[in-house]
């Protein structure tokens, strides 16, 4: 039978017989848990004599001998010569030191298992009866696949020390969260959410996982930036891990920056996870590319409320980048009016983008001086991001661009998944 326990190795000795590979993929092990590495072998692979050079192990260059063991709190034998391992094992036994035999599982008094880590989570897998390589590699994969999509409830049971995730969750598409992500959700005791984002991934979270809706609709904020801050402190305080699930990117006007910084004045650790951003993910979504070889190289993003930059605007009205605004629904009428006075081209090609990446995602295409009438007609709401430049008009990318883009693509502008255009 075989026992399986978490050991301790830091800071005490541990032997390493032999030089090869092998020898070297245990070493390297060894010295991640902060163990005191002693290695016997004449000679040594080049790994194991980068690691003799940067001061990390202790290398003795000759044969083992029995006296080696003594001080030894573990003891891996890997010469690759059986009678040479078979002795290590047997000095081993007699010192009542575990050791393990790379060459021959079943000989040694211990096993090194198959591990997947995650956070400060260490699982393994070894066979209890003969030594199964392959299938204890398949069960370790397998366990480490559900830990990678955060598949399992990996939050603490004892107290701990609180902290805060900003999560960015993508465009909505649930499909479009980050493992990274999800592994972070995987460990959460309440996640703070609002209506963006992939909403969905919360009907996975493990029971008793607390969610607060903070979300935010267009002129509607029940609950403040500051209160959001506060709800975050107050609940890692508590010594809890809070997510913030956000929409897209927290750090793309997703006002990450000052959750991170409500934070740190209160001296709570905080984390940030990147998400793919709705700015970028619902053009390509819509098969808009931001960026197109001989149409335009360069891309600028902004905020709808904070209305036009000087760059934005020289950017637009000289074609020299895709202009994307976010939030921008609602401001839609000033900023058409406001780039046609600047000297934006009337014909410039316009795309709206509502509900990127979901079910229920719609283009609506027009040119610049008509956008606001056909918006109307076609009742855009939010959320939407909106394309401006010359890759936003439709048939770019088909293979005949000449006429595709006066091309209606259905006579109802506001069924659901169409494509509108004003000629």
């Amino acid at each position: 039978m075989t026992t399986m326990l978490g050991l301790q190795l830091t800071g005490r000795r541990v032997l390493v017989v032999g030089g090869g590979p092998v020898a070297a993929r245990r070493v390297q092990s060894l010295l991640a848990d902060a163990a005191q590495v002693e290695v016997v072998a004449p000679q040594l692979c080049e790994v194991l004599l980068d690691l003799h050079r940067w001061g990390l192990i202790v290398w003795r260059p000759r044969e083992v001998v029995e006296p080696d063991l003594d001080g030894a709190w573990l003891v891996h034998t890997a010469t690759g010569d059986r009678a040479t391992d078979e002795a290590v094992v047997a000095w081993a036994a007699a010192r009542q030191t575990f050791c393990v035999d790379a060459g021959d599982g079943s000989a040694g008094s211990a096993r090194t298992p198959a591990t997947t880590q995650q956070g400060d989570v260490l699982v393994g897998v070894v066979s209890t009866g003969s030594p199964d390589p392959r299938r204890t590699l398949a069960l370790r994969e397998a366990i480490a696949t559900q830990l990678r999509e955060g598949r399992v409830d990996l939050r603490r049971r004892r107290a701990h020390t609180g902290r805060v995730v900003l999560v960015g969750g993508g465009p909505g598409d649930i499909g479009l969260l980050t493992l990274a992500g999800r592994r972070a959700l995987a460990e959460a005791d309440v996640v703070v959410t609002d209506r963006l984002g992939p909403v969905a991934v919360l009907d996975e979270l493990a029971p008793g996982v607390e969610i607060i809706d903070v979300g935010k609709t267009p002129g509607h904020h029940p609950v403040p930036q500051h209160e959001i801050g506060r709800i975050l402190v107050e609940q890692a305080q508590r010594g809890r891990v809070v997510v913030r699930l956000k929409g897209g990117d927290p750090f793309v006007y997703g006002r990450g920056g000052e959750e991170v910084l409500a934070c740190r004045e209160a001296d709570v650790a905080v984390e940030v996870i990147p998400g793919v951003s709705s700015a970028f993910a619902a053009p390509a979504a819509a098969g808009i590319p931001l960026t197109h070889r001989g149409t335009v190289g360069a891309v600028h993003v902004m905020n709808g409320h904070d209305g036009w930059s000087s760059a934005a605007l020289t950017g637009l009205r000289d074609g020299s980048c895709t202009v994307v605004v976010l939030m921008g629904v609602s401001a839609l009428a000033t900023l058409a009016t406001e780039a046609l006075d600047a000297g934006a081209d009337p014909a410039t090609p316009v795309a709206l983008v509502e509900e990127g990446t979901l079910p229920g995602q719609r283009v609506t295409r027009a040119r610049l001086d008509d956008v606001v009438d056909v918006a109307a007609s076609a009742g855009v709401r939010a959320p939407a991001v909106i394309v401006l430049g010359a890759v936003a008009a439709a048939g770019l990318l088909e293979p005949d661009h000449g006429d595709a883009a006066h091309t209606p693509a259905s006579s109802d502008p506001t069924a659901p998944g169409t494509v509108t255009m004003a000629l």
